[in-house]
């Protein structure tokens, strides 16, 4: 090895960041209130949160709800996928019913049975992306995106070899059938507003 080939190999090293130390470092960063934070692929992301967006969120949690306690729906608290340095703070996510924790204390992603993600402008590509491969990768039973900008979910199911092998569309307004999945339920979204 030259002394050139050296020293990159040095700088890299040196350049290595975990999950643990981005997430740490953003967390002494002086966020906006209102804002989610995430890490997708290795790129910080934030994201205001908009009235439509809560709207559908609080909408998901409250059907959900319906059958799962509250300790197993979650909403923006950070679960580590498959990939490079994912770190997903998915809008809403049901853990399964004895989820363990990994030795940092966050959830374990094989342990979520559904994510919900509403889209934002900004980061519509990293739902429909990355992190749909992540999910898949994860094998997430059920991944649900709700587009208000188009009016429209796209449910994913079956994770097969780091990928959905159904995707259903809906508009808002129709339900969306997950009784034959994980989930048990029919979810409503007639009250879901659009941008």
């Amino acid at each position: 090895m030259t002394v050139l080939e050296d020293r990159i190999a040095m700088a890299e090293s040196d350049n290595t960041i975990t999950l643990d130390e981005m997430f740490e470092r953003l967390e002494k960063m002086p966020v906006p209130e209102g804002y989610k934070v995430e890490v997708v692929e290795g790129t910080v992301f934030m994201s205001p949160q908009r009235d439509t967006h809560w709207e559908i969120i609080a909408d998901f949690y409250d059907q959900l709800r319906t059958k799962y306690p509250r300790k197993r729906v979650k909403s923006d608290v950070r679960i580590d996928y498959p990939g490079h340095l994912n770190g997903f703070a998915a809008d809403v996510t049901v853990i399964a019913e004895n989820a363990g924790r990994t030795e940092g204390g966050h959830w374990r992603c094989e342990d979520v049975e559904f994510v919900a993600e509403v889209i934002s402008k900004g980061t519509a590509a990293n739902d429909y992306g990355p992190k749909k491969t992540a999910y898949a990768k994860a094998e997430v039973p059920v991944f649900v995106i709700a587009d208000p900008y188009r009016g429209e979910c796209v449910v994913h199911t079956h994770p097969r070899d780091g990928k959905y092998a159904v995707e259903v569309k809906a508009d808002f307004g129709e339900e969306l059938d997950l009784t034959d999945t994980v989930v048990g339920l029919v979810l409503k979204t007639d009250e879901f507003p659009r941008d």
